[in-house]
C-alpha cells in the first residue's frame, strides 16, 4: 500500500506530512533543505527507517505550503511546532537533519513540552561566512533557473566523491524534472538559513540530545557538531563519522539504528 500524503490545516497555513508505523511512541523527522519535496520519497524514507515501525509511529513533515517571501528557519520551526500541536503530538522523539536540525534546535529550546529526546544530524547552531558559501552558490543557480547544475553542485556538496560520481547521471535526470515553482520555493527556504544563530538559546534545551556529524562534511563542517555538543554540555552525546560527508544520515549504514538505540535507552 502506498503511503498517503496527508495535510494538517491550521489557521495560518497548510502543511503536508506522511506517517508510518504503529508504535505507541511518536517519532518526528524534519528533513533538510531539498530541491524537491521529500514527500516524493515517502516509500524510500519508510524503508530507510523500518527499524522504528513496531515501537514508533513516525511523522515526516514538509515545510508549509504557500511560503511567504521571507521565511526564516525560526519561522519554519515555529510553524512545524504549530502543526505538531494541531495533530496533538507532544513528548516526541525528534530527529532533524541539516536545516531540519536547525529547526529541531529551535523547537527543543522554545517548545520543551513537545520534545522528549532529540537527535541533531549534520547541522549547525549558527551560519557564518564559511558555511554559508555553498548556500549562496545554490541560491544563485536556482535564481539562474539552472536546476541541472543546481542538482549537481548540491549533490557534490552533500555526498562523498565516489557516491557523487556514481549518481551523477541520475542527478542530471532529476534536475530536468524541476519546475520553476520548485526553484522559487528552494530559493526562499535556502535564503531562510542566512544569519541563523541559536547559540544563546541552546541552554534552554533540557531533554537528552544526540549530536551526529561527519569529519568530512563539506556543507557545515565538522566543527559545528562539536560546538553544539560542547554548548549543550552534559545533556548531549556526540558521535562523529568519518567519510560519509554531509549526507551521513543517508550514507552511514548504521545511522538509523544509532538514532533508534539512543531513543529507546
Amino acid at each position: 500500500m502506498c503511503i498517503k500524503i496527508e495535510n494538517v490545516h491550521t489557521e495560518e497555513f497548510d502543511m503536508r506530512y506522511f506517517r508510518f508505523g504503529n508504535g505507541e511512541k511518536t517519532f518526528v523527522i524534519l528533513p533538510g533543505l531539498s530541491i524537491q519535496s521529500v514527500m516524493n520519497s515517502a516509500e524510500a524514507v519508510k524503508k530507510e527507517y523500518a527499524v522504528f515501525e513496531e515501537e514508533f509511529t513516525t511523522y515526516v513533515f514538509d515545510r508549509r505550503e504557500n511560503l511567504p517571501e521571507v521565511y526564516t528557519v525560526r519561522n519554519m520551526a515555529r510553524d512545524t511546532a504549530v502543526a505538531m500541536k494541531e495533530l496533538k503530538l507532544n513528548g516526541v522523539y525528534l530527529f532533524g537533519a541539516s536545516q531540519g536540525g536547525m529547526m529541531s534546535q529551535v523547537i527543543a529550546a522554545e517548545y520543551p513540552e513537545l520534545v522528549k529526546k532529540v537527535v541533531l544530524g549534520s547541522t549547525a547552531s549558527h551560519i557564518d561566512g564559511k558555511n554559508a558559501k555553498s548556500l549562496g552558490g545554490w541560491i544563485d543557480l536556482a535564481r539562474a533557473e539552472d536546476p541541472v547544475s543546481l542538482y549537481l553542485v548540491f549533490g557534490e556538496s552533500l555526498y562523498p566523491k565516489e557516491v557523487f560520481e556514481q549518481y551523477k547521471e541520475m542527478l542530471k535526470t532529476m534536475g530536468s524534472t524541476v519546475s520553476k515553482e520548485e526553484l522559487q520555493r528552494f530559493i526562499i527556504l535556502a535564503s531562510g538559513i542566512k544569519d541563523f544563530d541559536v547559540r544563546d538559546e541552546l541552554k534552554n534545551i533540557q531533554c537528552p540530545v544526540l549530536v551526529i556529524g561527519d569529519e568530512t562534511d563539506k556543507v557545515v563542517g565538522a566543527d559545528t557538531s562539536v560546538e553544539i555538543a560542547k554548548i549543550l554540555g552534559e545533556n548531549a552525546e556526540l558521535y562523529m563519522y568519518d567519510g560519509y560527508g554531509h549526507a551521513a544520515y543517508d550514507m552511514a549504514p548504521d545511522y538509523q539504528k544509532r538514532i533508534y538505540e539512543f531513543f529507546i535507552k
